[in-house]
């Protein structure tokens, strides 16, 4: 599940596109030789490292998917370092190897005029540090993913039934927000899910980001229709391989798999952050769902429980009132990037499903989740 261009590994690492943060100890202040591993830099930076990377994450997120700031040329990499703080920028070479031996020229430069403690050489199979971030994001066109959300474009509507519920008629189809908002009332009802409505705006943004709305996309992963989701997954929602791409039924399985991921992680959640304030726990918990749609709920229960992984996540309970939600939520993976195969790709993922949804409520100024 994933963006129009995916988000694989593989891709981030071929890309240059990761973001790190800290672990303890602290970096030495005059340190400015190239260290062998990004890694390095992860694991020698503290935790209060993560003050403020959410919203720097998320300034360059929007500067990629709203080709503004530093990326209205596409063809350009942003260069940042642990806080996503953005160093410099540098257009693309012709060709990919020029490219990359640019990008490590300008993290060695950087070091030397203070910008950066230290760098990291990066090349086509190994991330570098200060990390690189290329502004070129294919297949990326959220006001007409957005449109097709609210039914504005006539891809976007749709009718149909599927195990129980219709949705509209042929000469009346609804938007796939109407859509969304049938199959939610209709599981509440018969008892299925007890997924709180206030997680609804969530899936939105999914709907918005995963596929751009388009009921044929597929991805190189074989994750397919309007949700993205994978063979597996529809086999758990016991969908038949020929209604794969129904959107309804794509809806239907999304709302099972939020309400699944839900009841696994809520008990974990509020043993650890229980004494957070109310609407910092819920911001916090909704990013965190988002993380464990994307990633799956098991690494994200890992971050809360495993002994090994859970001293970020115990440090910022501790310690809440210096992070924001989003810090939290984006800290406690970074601090662990590289260890039980945590990668960076639910991050970007839930970043850019708040992009989303920040851009469709500019777009309504009545909300399209009354009460």
């Amino acid at each position: 599940m994933a963006l129009f261009s995916q988000y694989t590994l593989c891709h981030l690492a071929c890309a240059g596109l990761v973001w790190a943060l800290s672990a303890q100890p602290a970096l030495a202040q005059n340190s400015t030789a190239s260290l062998a591993y990004w890694t390095d830099v992860v694991r020698t930076k503290t935790f209060d490292e993560s003050q403020g990377v959410y919203d720097n994450m998320m300034n360059v997120r929007r500067w990629i998917l709203m080709r503004s700031g530093h990326c209205t040329e596409r063809n350009r990499h942003v260069i940042f370092d642990m806080r996503g703080n953005v160093l410099t920028y540098l257009d693309d070479a012709d060709n990919a190897l020029q490219t990359q031996l640019n990008i490590n020229q300008s993290r060695q430069a950087l070091v030397q005029q203070g910008s950066a403690l230290a760098w990291v050489e990066g090349n086509s199979q190994t991330v570098g540090y200060p990390f690189a971030i290329s502004c070129h994001q294919p297949h990326v066109d959220l006001p007409r993913a957005i449109a097709r959300y609210l039914g504005e474009a006539p891809e976007g509507r749709l009718s149909g039934n599927w195990n129980g519920i219709k949705v509209g008629t042929p000469q009346k189809p609804m938007s796939i927000h109407e859509v969304l908002q049938t199959v939610y009332k209709k599981r509440v009802q018969q008892k299925r899910i007890t997924l709180p409505a206030s997680l609804l705006p969530d899936l939105t943004g999914m709907l918005i980001i995963e596929s751009g709305g388009v009921r044929e996309a597929k991805s190189k992963a074989n994750a397919r229709g309007i949700l993205q989701l994978p063979p597996s997954a529809l086999k758990d929602c016991s969908v038949p391989i020929n209604k794969q791409l129904h959107s309804i039924a794509q809806v239907d399985c999304a709302l099972w798999l939020l309400e699944r991921n839900h009841c696994m992680l809520q008990p974990v959640f509020a043993a650890t952050f229980y004494h957070l304030p109310e609407d910092k726990q819920e911001q916090l918990y909704r990013l965190l769902l988002l993380q464990a749609y994307h990633g799956g709920p098991g690494r994200v229960k890992s971050l809360l429980l495993d002994t090994e992984l859970n001293a970020p996540a115990t440090y910022f309970a501790a310690n809440h009132q210096n992070f924001s939600a989003g810090d939290i939520a984006f800290g406690k993976m970074f601090h662990n990037l590289g260890r039980n195969r945590l990668g960076f790709a639910s991050l970007y993922y839930t970043a850019d499903i708040r992009i989303a949804q920040q851009l469709l409520q500019s777009k309504n100024s009545a909300s399209l989740f009354p009460g």
